[in-house]
């Protein structure tokens, strides 16, 4: 029988996190049949793994990511948990992931009577969206230009998967985010758009944060490491880390640590404690 672990990613002292479904299989499952698992799970994302070969010493895996509805590219929380998964069936290790359009890797270890993991992300990239991209962005959540934070202006951001970004002068305007969810999926798979990722800015280095995610079926999911690439290529005051919180206003809260170097382009390291859901 199939086993499907359901682990909370980014968790905080056994608490909160963001959920995913993990599979670890023989071999991979046909396309429908993986969509069908994905979407009896729930998640906003269901990850599925296969060892690349039958050496016992192996750490390469090929994976691919499903929300209830579609196929992801590339998803940091579910990379995270597979990470726990991994190191709990394997032991301690760096496993390197094959995705369909990447290579990356994640390394879980055992935290005393749970796991954590660091993944490094695909390659990033920004840009600044056009005004008309801004106006239409703005029209689906009911914000106007006044509310928006100049610090960080409206972005395409990518690192595995396509994400739009913009930042809230107030957190009572991230608290308060609502969209219409069906003009929120086209508008979405129109542009070919994983989440619409909108964050206020706590401090330098801490930043909240939600992720209308429509296209993958669910209101909300998550885009820590295309995020932290749009920062660095933003130049943001010198840091090679931050924290982000996220899940905050679902009742999940998630606390995501990322850490990048300078070099624009390059992956992102993304860490987080996990736990089980026990169903």
């Amino acid at each position: 029988m199939m086993k499907i672990e359901r682990i909370s990613a980014f968790s905080s002292e056994g608490m909160g996190g963001n959920p995913a479904g993990v599979v670890l299989l023989d071999t991979m499952l046909p396309v429908e049949k993986m969509q069908n698992i994905a979407a009896e799970v729930g998640y906003s994302e269901t990850v599925f793994a296969v060892k690349k070969t039958q050496n016992d010493t192996d750490t390469d895996w090929r994976v691919r990511y499903f929300s209830p509805e579609t196929e992801v590219p590339f998803c940091g929380h579910a990379t995270i948990a597979l990470g726990a998964v991994l190191a709990e069936a394997c032991g301690d290790n760096t496993f390197d992931l094959e995705l369909n359009d990447a290579q990356i890797s994640v390394r879980g270890t055992k935290d005393h009577d749970a796991f954590k993991a660091t993944l490094t992300s695909p390659p990033t990239q920004s840009s600044l969206s056009s005004c008309y991209e801004t106006s239409l962005l703005l029209d689906l959540f009911g914000y106007s230009r006044a509310q928006l934070d100049p610090r960080l202006p409206p972005a395409a951001i990518h690192a595995g998967a396509d994400h739009y970004v913009f930042a809230l002068r107030k957190r009572e305007d991230l608290r308060h985010m609502v969209y219409d969810f069906d003009e929120g999926k086209a508008f979405m798979r129109k542009l070919g758009l994983v989440t619409i990722m909108l964050v206020w800015i706590e401090s330098e280095s801490v930043f909240h944060s939600r992720n209308a995610f429509a296209s993958g079926g669910l209101m909300e999911g998550a885009a820590t490491a295309a995020f932290s690439g749009y920062l660095r290529d933003r130049k943001w005051p010198k840091q090679h880390g931050i924290t982000l919180i996220q899940g905050e206003d679902m009742g999940r809260k998630s606390i995501i640590n990322a850490h990048f170097c300078e070099n624009i382009g390059s992956s992102i390291r993304v860490s987080g404690r996990t736990h089980k859901i026990l169903i």
